[in-house]
This record gives structure tokens, C-alpha cells and sequence, in this order.
């Protein structure tokens, strides 16, 4: 049996399951203060047999092993977490190997291993919900440099009628500061969930995510990029998408049928859990 944790800016999503991606049990933990959240973590994890974790977590976090701050969440906008030993509080609790990587990582992982980029050695997949960020399969691995990608914080150019300032506590107007679920309150006064019917907050969604993925694309040329998140439960602003990202690419690169390039999860909301599924599987066979 092995343990995963989704650990989100607003939840902590805990399972039981197995490597093939089966879950058993689940329960969702609510993302406050890490000596009001781990406590549940832990609990719930005792219950069972496990042999492994594997967390996939709201970053920054320090994939480096070989350096100090390894298995940490680092410079997070919640003060709270900042610097958050992740990974050797669980070793401390329990003793066995542990996965970590990011939430979209994982994701990217379970979505590639069974879910919409099942069969193909490359993936994006990007989360738009309280925060936006991405995550990378290039040749059957989840890309890594000196740290993990930190794809929702880049520049987008701004729509000539937007006035609102943008939310990013670091960079105010990237991406994440434009077009993640807090942005969208901020500028409309409203939830995204109760302006379903408003075409221009989807067109203006569309518009900057296009952007993005366009990027993207001439960076990484994904073989399938997946779209998740709250935001994109919206399914109105993929059509957004398709209009503004056919226009800045302008064929100058071959793209296949966006509708069947640019998809939603296969997996659904669970592409995190899976993934970290995964992880805590990779990590235990790393011991044989």
C-alpha cells in the first residue's frame, strides 16, 4: 500500500492506493497553518500500512538532494510555510521513503502515465486555479534544472483594456498575477464560478492563457498540453483559447487540431493524487 498527498494552496488532498493509480480511501485536509494541517496528515496516514509517501506540493519547494534545504517549501506566498521542513517531518513520522516533487508535477506525471498524454513521452500540464503553474514531461521525464519550472510567473503582454493591476505578491502583473482564480475575483468582483455567463471575462481569460501557451510551446513543443485547475472547469474559455492562440502563432509552427492538442485532464480532478501515487512508488523502488 502507499500514501499520497495533493498538498494545495487550499487543501491537502491525502490517499491510499497503489502504483497502478487504484485509490482506496481519500479524504481532503484543509490548508491552514502547517501545526493544524500535518497533525491530520499524520493521523490519517497511520491508520494504514504504508510503504512509501509521495507528495506532490504548492511551491516554490528544493528538489535539490544534495542540498540542505532539500525536501522544504521555500519562498511560498504563505508566510506560514515558508521554509517548511515537508520532507523530514513525514521521514520523522514515519520512517519510510518519500517522493517530492510539485502539485502540477505530479499531475503532469499521473496524466502522462494514465490519463489524456497516456502513450506519449511528452506533456504540459498547467493548473489555473488560486495560483497558476505548470508542469513538464520531456522524453519520459519531468523536467528539472537548477529548480523545478515556474511557469506561471512569466510575462504576458496586457490587454490594452485591462486596468487591473494584477495580484502577484512578487511580480504583480505575470500571469499567475493576471489570470489565476484570485485575479479574476479581483478584477470583476466576483467568483469565476458565478460568471459563467459573462463572454468577455472568458475572452480576456482566453487571451492571456494563449499567450502563455504559445510560449510554451515554442520552448518545449509538447505533444499534448492538459489544462486543469478550477479556472478550467469554465469550459467556456477553451474556445477563448483555441481563437487567440491560432492568431499568435499565425502558422509558423505546425500545431495539430487544437481541440484534440489542448484537452482537459483525463484524469480529472485526481491527476495530482496519481501522480503522487507515483511518486511514493518511484521512491520505494529506488531502495531496491
Amino acid at each position: 500500500m502507499l500514501g499520497a498527498i495533493e498538498a494545495g494552496g487550499t487543501k491537502f488532498v491525502c490517499a491510499v492506493g497503489d502504483e497502478t493509480g487504484n485509490i482506496i480511501e481519500q479524504i481532503q485536509i484543509p490548508t491552514t497553518i502547517p501545526d493544524e494541517t500535518m497533525p491530520k496528515v499524520i493521523t490519517f496516514f497511520s491508520q494504514y500500512p504504508v510503504k512509501a509517501i509521495g507528495v506532490g506540493s504548492f511551491g516554490p519547494i528544493d528538489l535539490n538532494q544534495e542540498c540542505s534545504a532539500y525536501g522544504r517549501i521555500t519562498s511560498t506566498p504563505k508566510p506560514a510555510w515558508r521554509d517548511y521542513p515537508f520532507v523530514q517531518t513525514l521521514k520523522d513520522a514515519f520512517g519510510i521513503p518519500i517522493g517530492f516533487n510539485t502539485d502540477v508535477n505530479a499531475a503532469a506525471l499521473g496524466e502522462v502515465t494514465f490519463g489524456a498524454a497516456k502513450g506519449l513521452d511528452s506533456c504540459l500540464y498547467i493548473t489555473v486555479g488560486t495560483g497558476i503553474g505548470a508542469g513538464a514531461v520531456v522524453q519520459g521525464k519531468l523536467l528539472q534544472g537548477l529548480s523545478h519550472p515556474e511557469m506561471g510567473h512569466i510575462l504576458v503582454r496586457r490587454h490594452p483594456d485591462d486596468r487591473y493591476q494584477g495580484n502577484c505578491p512578487y511580480h504583480r502583473d505575470c500571469l499567475e498575477g493576471l489570470a489565476a482564480g484570485p485575479a479574476i475575483e479581483g478584477r470583476w468582483g466576483d467568483k469565476g464560478s458565478n460568471l459563467s455567463d459573462r463572454k468577455e471575462v472568458w475572452d480576456l481569460e482566453g487571451y492571456y492563457i494563449a499567450q502563455a501557451l504559445m510560449q510554451y510551446i515554442l520552448i518545449l513543443s509538447p505533444k499534448k498540453i492538459i489544462l486543469g485547475g478550477g479556472v478550467m472547469h469554465q469550459s467556456q474559455v477553451f474556445s477563448s483559447i483555441y481563437k487567440y492562440l491560432k492568431e499568435l502563432v499565425a502558422d509558423y509552427v505546425f500545431l495539430p487540431e487544437l481541440r484534440d492538442y489542448i484537452v482537459s485532464p483525463g484524469l480529472g480532478d485526481a491527476a495530482g493524487i496519481t501522480g503522487s501515487l507515483i511518486l511514493a512508488h518511484q521512491a520505494l523502488e529506488e531502495l531496491v
